[in-house]
């Protein structure tokens, strides 16, 4: 239970930050502004290490977030390139997250298939 507590509150608080930037900010900022903002800073938050500790104190409120998929996206590369040299890092990132992203494909489809959007 305390496991989920950490989770929420992770998950919560990364997408109150979100909303925070959107709506606080003089400038414009827009949801892909944060989604691109999200996934560079889970690149780079993983490529110095900071990363890991959020995922292993908070899980699932770390890793789905748009955050978790830059982690997925710098842990591939990085593993690609301990394995395969500097043309891992390539192949390293989409290798790690190409199971996310299937999924999101197919659960897409079978939504559209079943459900009518409204105009």
């Amino acid at each position: 239970m305390e496991m989920l507590v950490r989770a929420f509150v992770l998950g919560g608080l990364i997408c109150v930050i979100g909303q925070l930037l959107m709506d606080l900010t003089p400038f414009h900022i827009t949801p892909a502004h944060i989604l691109v903002g999200y996934v560079t800073t889970g690149v780079v938050l993983s490529a110095l290490g900071l990363y890991q500790p959020l995922v292993d104190w908070g899980g699932a409120g770390a890793t789905v977030p748009l955050s978790g998929f830059g982690h997925s996206l710098a842990q591939g590369a990085i593993r690609g390139v301990e394995s395969k040299g500097l043309l891992g890092a390539l192949g390293g990132g989409i290798e790690a997250t190409s199971v996310g992203v299937a999924a999101a494909i197919v659960f897409g489809l079978v939504a559209a298939t079943f459900f009518q959007p409204k105009a």
